[in-house]
């Protein structure tokens, strides 16, 4: 957990990763991935199930002495080997990084991305993620000039 934290610091710092406190992570801590190099964490990403079909990629960073070895694209990949194997047909990210992501089959959506009935359902949810996908307004303020994104498995 401490290098995975270590990993991610510098891209919470800068804003382009959502900070988490230390128990979020640990509490979910099954949701994520590790890329290691010589028994080095060098990249992670999360896969977050949201409704019955629908998952979200989380905190994906990847050492910048790592960068533009493909470790993104194959965490991304083990993500959504993990989402086919629990069902899921969609995955979201919210994102600056729109080339990277675009390059993986995932494009912008806009607004009504889920039926009505379901809308009402995942509006009641507390969890910061799922109101990003809405593109509730209350969050908003802390996701200027990020893309919400989604892929069709």
């Amino acid at each position: 957990m401490a290098a995975m934290r270590s990993l991610m610091s510098p891209f919470v710092n800068r804003r382009i990763l959502l900070g988490k406190e230390t128990v979020a992570l640990y509490e979910n801590v099954q949701e994520f991935v590790v890329a290691e190099v010589d028994g080095e964490v060098v990249g992670c990403g999360a896969l977050h199930v949201m409704w019955e079909d629908l998952g979200e990629v989380r905190s994906v960073a990847v050492s910048p002495d790592h960068g533009g070895q493909g470790i993104g694209a194959k965490i991304i990949g083990e993500l959504e080997r993990r989402a086919r194997d629990l069902g899921l047909s969609r995955l979201f990210c919210l994102t600056f990084e729109v080339n990277f992501f675009g390059r993986l089959g995932f494009e912008p959506i806009g607004e009504h991305v889920v039926a009505p009935d379901v809308y009402a359902q995942l509006v009641r949810s507390p969890d910061e993620g799922i109101a990003e996908f809405l593109d509730l307004a209350h969050v908003k303020p802390n996701t200027l000039g990020n893309t919400r994104m989604l892929k069709h498995l």
